[in-house]
């Protein structure tokens, strides 16, 4: 599946990859293309930390989550040796997220180095890939690499991810 097909398929996505990857772009395009953004705190609830998630997936409408709590489940080993999500509870988010017509919109930049540090970001990178393809068994994702998005436009050139409609067909300019 690709990015147009998930627009027309998905009234959730849940946009995930590694820090240091820009998704302004991608998110100003589902802003236009009628999603409701949700960024997501960085702090989780304390006692329960998927009660945001799902009180978010039951919205109504079409909604965008920015980050989830697979971010957790790849950053918190990273950075303080273990996490605060469980991967059942990871497997559960998933299968919530398919079940309100949702997808993954995962986030790659190959060859991508972050600054200060490129270690990390391969980590991360890796860490993604590998909870990614656990949870495509549940849910269905995207890999969008952000390579393929362009450069920002010059004047008058078409805006970066800019998604429309036709009368009959969807188009997505990168």
């Amino acid at each position: 599946m690709n990015l147009p097909q998930a627009l027309i398929r998905h009234r959730t996505l849940v946009i995930e990859g590694p820090d240091g990857i820009s998704r302004s772009g991608l998110i100003a395009g589902l802003t236009h293309h009628g999603f409701l953004i949700q960024h997501l705190a960085d702090r989780l609830h304390h006692v329960d930390p998927t009660r945001p998630h799902r009180e978010l997936l039951a919205s109504p409408g079409r909604v965008a989550l920015d980050g989830s709590i697979i971010h957790e489940l790849v950053y918190g080993p990273l950075r303080r040796g273990h996490s605060r999500v469980t991967w059942i509870q990871a497997l559960d988010f998933a299968e919530s997220v398919a079940e309100r017509d949702g997808a993954f919109i995962h986030l790659t930049a190959p060859g991508h180095v972050a600054r200060p540090a490129p270690t990390d970001f391969a980590e991360a990178a890796d860490a993604y890939a590998r909870a990614v393809r656990t949870l495509a068994q549940h849910v269905p994702v995207v890999t969008l690499d952000t390579g393929d998005l362009g450069h920002p436009p010059r004047s008058g050139a078409p805006a970066l991810c800019e998604l429309g409609r036709n009368k009959q067909q969807l188009t997505v300019r990168w």
